[in-house]
């Protein structure tokens, strides 16, 4: 058998060489395991050595939210897994997801004029709204 069967596709955006991971113990219940091995990565990724183009990191930088630091590094923590390859992968495949995400660049919203029937509608929920607020005012006696 030859081939990439079962094996995942290179990643296009992640440079691996610059992603620096540290593998802590992770929180939450699991017993001897959670106590003694250290499966949870921290993922610390530099964005300015990442190589983006400006508009590329302005969008990840909005999509990652608080996860960038103030030293513009992105970091991602994953402790899905009960196996440190696993929650590395995990890390790996998030960040990968994340890039690739921040690489689409929004369409330009065209602006179009708004059909007749429309316009209509919108003025006669406008004629209805003003008849109901002419209602309220006070009671006159005649």
């Amino acid at each position: 058998m030859t081939g990439n069967a079962g094996r995942k596709p290179a990643r296009r955006f992640v440079r691996e060489d610059i992603a620096e991971l540290r593998f802590t113990r992770a929180s939450g219940p699991g017993g001897q395991n959670v106590n003694k091995v250290s499966t949870a990565v921290e993922l610390r990724y530099p964005l300015p050595l990442a190589g983006l183009a400006e508009d590329h990191l302005q969008r990840l930088r909005k999509l990652a939210g608080d996860r960038v630091t103030q030293e513009d590094v992105l970091i991602l923590k994953a402790d899905r897994f009960r196996s440190q390859l696993m929650n590395r992968e995990d890390a790996l495949d998030r960040l990968e997801e994340m890039l690739a995400k921040a690489a689409i660049r929004p369409r330009k919203r065209i602006a179009t004029k708004p059909t007749w029937s429309s316009q209509q509608k919108r003025l006669e929920g406008k004629t209805k709204r003003s008849s109901i607020k002419a209602g309220r005012g006070a009671v006159r006696d005649d």
